[in-house]
């Protein structure tokens, strides 16, 4: 092997230790969940004696009416959490994108709940809808006003609150180092050419955002369809199915059920849907940052 060809080949000798490894670690058990949701699976069985059945477990989730609203509440929870976040995330950060004493401070005090265990925030807002000790009860009852039960009637609005209290921070903080990231030249150009605010956040920050918040909206997609610990915390999925998302119907399914193919094939429904979505969304992110570097060159030009 002469020196050229051996220059060429050493980055990939010293990355293949690594993708042995995490080949290994991510396609062995997503094979092995593949491989158990086409059987007759359960606790007491190893997988190769459990029955195979095919299609059968995929086929039985699609005709259950409790999965298909399962699913449904899946995808009410991780569309409110997710925009309300983005849109709360976004406006704190074009709102405090300034020069503020304590700024620090503020977000320190803004990333606080992230930090929170999520066992530990189900808890807290748990006892904060408490029917007659709660926070908000007592409040509503100082004022005169009926009391609401919240963990009842409106149950999944209430953890898409408690939801957006924890994980809100996260797109501040990541929409904020975006817009200190933009170009001061693309800023400049649009004040001398005499933009408004509001104009230059709709026609240059966002525009030059929008990579960012792409991805990061992603990210919170993604982990929106898995939340477990405050749901299970908060309401354990009722009143009836209300609250119950598919993450916590394939826990039930695995644990209470016992039927490990049927929570394997969940799992593998769960995922098609999660691959559908990011594939979507990294394509409208590759015409995005398109579009953005169309944008900085054009300042460039005017520049």
């Amino acid at each position: 092997m002469n020196r050229s060809m051996a220059n060429r080949f050493t980055p990939y000798m010293f990355m293949a230790p690594a993708a042995v490894i995490m080949a290994i670690a991510l396609l062995y058990p997503l094979g092995y969940m593949v491989w158990g949701s086409f059987r007759d699976w359960n606790p007491s069985q190893t997988i190769g004696e459990a029955e195979f059945v095919g299609l059968k477990n995929y086929i039985t989730l699609w005709n259950d009416p409790n999965f298909r609203e399962s699913l449904g509440v899946t995808l009410r929870f991780a569309f409110f959490v997710v925009t309300f976040e983005m849109i709360i995330g976004v406006g704190l950060a074009l709102l405090l994108d300034r020069e503020i004493r304590g700024m620090s401070v503020l977000r320190t005090m803004f990333i606080l709940p992230m930090m929170i265990a999520p066992v530990v925030v189900g808890l807290m807002w748990r006892y904060m809808y408490h029917p007659t000790v709660g926070t908000f009860n007592r409040f509503l009852d100082s004022w005169g006003l009926p009391k609401v039960d919240w963990l009842g009637q409106y149950a999944l609005g209430s953890v898409i609150i408690a939801d957006i209290w924890q994980w809100t921070p996260f797109i501040f903080i990541l929409s904020l180092a975006a817009l200190q990231s933009l170009p001061r030249s693309a800023l400049e150009a649009a004040r001398i050419d005499g933009a408004t605010g509001w104009q230059q956040i709709i026609h240059i920050k966002l525009p030059l955002m929008m990579p960012v918040l792409i991805v990061t909206g992603l990210l919170r997609l993604i982990d929106a369809f898995k939340v477990l610990e405050v749901i299970l915390v908060m309401t354990e999925g009722g009143p009836g199915l209300s609250t119950e998302i598919l993450a916590l119907r394939i826990s039930r399914t695995a644990t209470e059920f016992r039927e490990l193919g049927v929570a394997a094939a969940m799992s593998n429904y769960l995922l098609m849907l999660l691959l559908l979505l990011t594939v979507a969304m990294f394509a409208f992110t590759r015409w995005q940052e398109s579009r953005a570097a169309r944008i900085r060159a054009a300042v460039e030009e005017d520049a």
